[in-house]
């Protein structure tokens, strides 16, 4: 559990750390997480060597990174959904499906921005 009372420079410190064991937890129990990290090992020296201009790469590389962002959101949603009980329940599952459209509609933006700038 976080120290509440943690100030400044502990906070951050802290806070890092927090970061780091939830990466660590996703890579460990998701593997679309995975799968897009595998994804963005690969497009991210693809967009330096095909992007014409500085721009052109940051969109590139954000729009792959935008999908670990949304990913990251949906496997926490999806982990306190399950928290609260692993039984079917309407809510739970429409949580569960919100999450994962923003994960496709971020990938459709990942391959708009590509194909747009590429083509």
């Amino acid at each position: 559990m976080a120290n509440q009372n943690a100030k400044g420079l502990k906070r951050l410190i802290n806070a890092c750390f927090f970061s780091v064991a939830g990466f660590k937890a996703t890579w460990q129990h998701e593997e679309a997480f995975r799968q897009e990290v595998a994804l963005f090992i690969v497009t991210t020296p693809m967009a330096f060597w095909l992007g014409q201009t500085g721009i052109e790469k940051a969109l590139l590389i954000g729009s792959v990174v935008l999908v670990l962002l949304v990913e990251l959101l949906n496997s926490a949603v999806e982990a306190v959904v399950d928290r609260v009980g692993l039984e079917h329940h309407e809510l739970s599952g429409r949580a569960k499906d919100i999450g994962s459209a923003a994960v496709m509609l971020s990938l459709a933006w990942a391959a708009s921005t590509w194909a747009f700038i590429l083509l």
